[in-house]
């Protein structure tokens, strides 16, 4: 499904679900269900997920500093002559690789200086670091598209949020799970518990075609009109 359809059903039916069994929803707990929603695609450079945290913009002025750092190698490094000159042709030829891969390269980068720089922040910036890093070198719909990324991302959840607020780590377990679910019904589906190659697949619309658009749309307004039932339907007019 696309980036935007998962945010809607994913947010929209675990904000429902929670309405109804009576969870408070604070800011927190929306803010963790619209990342939770899209976080299964975080293997995947050009997500909705990761293209906003790293826009093109960014990567633009990535590739300018990637062409600085190469020229500052080449004509300062003199002294350590030729490596200077292979390290100026590498982070050369990284500047110029396509905005999906320099995405990644970030990912990398980012992960990296959570693991060196972020100890006030241990270990979660370890999770985090190391999650990036992971991601950005697994294929799309791989780790994070099974259980196992599933399970993974609520004890995250539950050890960092528990003390705060139960219904967090409740409402991203459950968008997570949502966006697996929605996954399944394409005419790829998921592999839930690798190395097994079982899949979970409906093979119901594939996504960026015509009929995937309709299922798509379906499913949006069911989960419209589930909000409205929870949250709207007793609104005076």
């Amino acid at each position: 499904m696309m980036g935007k359809s998962h945010l809607i059903i994913s947010t929209g039916v675990t904000l429902s679900v929670l309405g109804m069994a009576d969870y408070k929803i604070s800011l927190p707990v929306a803010a963790v269900t619209a990342v939770s929603a899209l976080l299964p695609d975080i293997d995947e450079p050009n997500s909705l997920l990761v293209s906003r945290a790293i826009p093109k913009r960014f990567i633009q002025l990535f590739q300018i500093a990637l062409v600085g750092l190469g020229a500052v190698l080449y004509f300062l490094g003199q002294a350590f002559a030729p490596w200077n000159i292979l390290l100026a042709v590498l982070v050369g030829l990284v500047s110029f690789m396509p905005t999906r891969s320099l995405r990644n390269v970030v990912m990398i980068l980012i992960g990296a200086g959570l693991i060196a720089f972020g100890h006030s922040l241990v270990p979660w910036s370890y999770l985090a670091g190391s999650l990036l890093i992971v991601c950005a070198l697994l294929p799309h719909r791989g780790l994070t598209h099974t259980l196992y990324g599933l399970v993974g991302w609520i004890l995250i959840l539950f050890f960092s949020t528990n003390h705060y607020d139960t219904s967090i780590w409740i409402a991203g377990g459950l968008s997570y799970l949502l966006h697996l679910l929605a996954d399944s019904v394409t005419n790829r589906g998921i592999r839930p518990f690798p190395p097994f190659e079982w899949r979970l697949k409906l093979n119901l619309m594939s996504t960026g075609t015509w009929k995937g658009t309709i299922v798509e749309t379906g499913f949006i307004g069911l989960t419209s009109v589930l909000v409205w039932f929870v949250f709207f339907r007793n609104f005076p007019l």
